[in-house]
C-alpha cells in the first residue's frame, strides 16, 4: 500500500511540475501574441487614419463577404 502511495505521489509531483512549466510557457507565448496584436492594431490604425476612404470600402467589402457567407450557412437547403 505504501509503495502505491509513493508511486502516486511521484506521478502527481511530475504532473504538477509539467503543468507549472506549461503555464509559464503559455504565459510567455501569450505575451508575444499580445505584443504582436498591439503592433498590428497600430499599423491598421495608422493606415485607416491615412486612407479613410479606402479603409471604409475595404471594411464594407469584408462585411458583405461575411454576411453572404453567413447567409449561405444559416439559410442552407430548406426541407419540404
Amino acid at each position: 500500500m505504501a509503495s502505491k502511495k509513493n508511486a502516486f505521489a511521484k506521478v502527481k509531483a511530475e504532473v504538477v511540475s509539467e503543468l507549472t512549466k506549461s503555464r509559464k510557457q503559455a504565459a510567455k507565448e501569450m505575451a508575444k501574441v499580445k505584443q504582436h496584436v498591439a503592433s498590428s492594431l497600430k499599423t491598421v490604425d495608422d493606415y485607416v487614419r491615412k486612407n479613410p476612404e479606402k479603409a471604409a470600402i475595404i471594411s464594407a467589402g469584408i462585411g458583405a463577404a461575411l454576411g453572404a457567407a453567413l447567409a449561405l450557412l444559416v439559410g442552407g437547403k430548406k426541407k419540404k
